[in-house]
């Protein structure tokens, strides 16, 4: 979720924010690839106060003790951490990692998760382009793209988290049988992103255009209660790796990665809610379109 997104109050003072929830941070996480269910798995003190991944074994587990998360989960640009916080509340055997690259994001969602006091959510200040470097192969039991920012511009379009490359990168920190879930209110963003799934081999589980009712499984934030009462639509897509994909498939993908607005319908006029990110392509487009009616007629 971008930065766009997010209202600093007044007397918020990063420095102070980003200290004061510090246990919910891990400034180092490249010392964890491949063993972040265990490195972070709570015990004793440990287990309040957000989760805090280290290196050495906790003195006060019982014999026979084996530390550790049975999965990984990761909630890529995480915002303010709110679906984060939402889903390691309802399933505490799983650990939640929050990725974002916004501090004032990082700040928030660590508030959330010290304030709420979970011990299997933790938030890194990273971006989509480490993540290769942050988790080991198969490593992941799921991604989640939560309203990602959409980068309508062509020039923009590999900067998509959806984008074939990204794709790519995914599918190798992904286990057998996990998924990536995208959702977003984006149209465009959603039918641009089933291109990319096919260019990156992957086999799309559900598509929908009403992922609220359709997948009410997936908590609802804030953000997304306040979109609908602006009248969007959640998008929704579930995805798993398939059979490697060709060279020529990847190549198809990259092809393909043009300008959002390809995506939009022809009439611009039918269209109601305008996506996040949009308002000034679509702004243009209609008035081309009426300026070429007016001189046609």
């Amino acid at each position: 979720m971008g930065l766009t997104h997010i209202r600093t109050p007044k007397n918020f003072v990063l420095e102070d924010r980003l200290e004061r929830y510090a246990a919910a941070i891990e400034q180092r996480p490249e010392t964890y690839r491949g063993r972040w269910g265990e490195a972070c798995s709570p015990c004793g003190d440990a287990a309040r106060g957000g989760a805090t991944c280290g290196d050495t074994p906790c003195s006060s587990a019982p014999r026979g003790y084996t530390p550790g998360f049975g999965r990984v989960h990761l909630d890529l640009g995480c915002g303010k951490g709110a679906y984060l916080v939402a889903r390691a509340q309802r399933e505490p055997s799983a650990l939640f990692i929050g990725m974002d690259t916004e501090p004032i994001c990082i700040a928030y969602a660590a508030q959330n998760i010290v304030e709420t006091g979970l011990s299997n959510a933790i938030v890194l200040p990273r971006s989509a382009d480490s993540i290769e470097r942050l988790f080991g192969p198969g490593e992941l039991a799921g991604i989640t793209l939560n309203f990602p920012t959409p980068f309508p511009k062509r020039k923009f379009a590999r900067k998509r988290l959806t984008s074939v490359d990204h794709l790519l990168s995914y599918r190798r920190v992904l286990a057998p049988g996990a998924a990536v879930t995208l959702r977003t209110d984006s149209q465009p963003l959603h039918d641009f992103t089933l291109t990319q799934l096919d260019a990156a081999g992957y086999r799309v589980l559900w598509a929908s255009n009403d992922t609220r009712a359709e997948h009410p499984e997936h908590p609802e934030t804030e953000y997304e209660r306040r979109l609908a009462e602006q009248g969007a639509t959640v998008y929704g897509i579930c995805a798993t790796p398939g059979p490697e994909p060709t060279p020529e498939q990847i190549q198809t993908g990259r092809d393909a990665e043009q300008s959002l607005v390809a995506y939009l319908p022809r009439n611009l006029d039918s269209i109601g809610y305008i996506p996040l990110g949009m308002e000034g392509a679509v702004l243009n487009l209609r008035n081309r379109q009426r300026n070429e009616r007016a001189h046609n007629h």
